[in-house]
């Protein structure tokens, strides 16, 4: 059962506890005419300027996902790799993997933050646990 506003005043009949749950707060009527100070009784009410936030929403930074060249990981391992953890294509891995033996680095990719440091991880993680020496790394794009 809820109590009605008056039975929620305190027994000093003051304004409704706030602590309690349900409380109801009656908003005041707007001052007018001769109530408003320095109106005067002119009959101004002033004027009210209604302003509304609006949230500008930034786009992530992106970070490029590189995978380094060593003498020692297979390149079918390296074409594992990027097939398994950045879902690219038989030919599109053999590509990256020629470019990071050519030219000692390759990117797989472009992620957010989290997304980037997550592969950067699993593709060393996946990398130990087969004992080879692949280093995958992130930078800010």
């Amino acid at each position: 059962m809820t109590l009605g506003l008056a039975a929620r005043r305190n027994l000093d009949g003051g304004e409704p506890d706030p602590g309690l749950p349900g409380t109801v707060f009656a908003a005041r009527e707007p001052r007018r005419g001769g109530d408003a100070p320095g109106g005067g009784g002119s009959g101004n009410t002033g004027t009210a300027v209604i302003t509304r936030t609006r949230t500008q929403t930034r786009k992530p930074n992106m970070y490029r996902v590189l995978l380094l060249n060593d003498d020692y990981t297979p390149q079918e391992f390296v074409v594992t790799v990027l097939r398994k953890y950045f879902n690219k294509g038989v030919e599109e891995a053999r590509r990256i993997m020629i470019h990071v033996h050519q030219h000692g680095v390759g990117e797989c990719g472009v992620f957010t933050y989290e997304v980037a440091e997550t592969k950067v991880t699993q593709v060393m993680d996946y990398a130990r646990k087969h004992q080879h020496p692949l280093q995958c790394i992130m930078e800010k794009k």
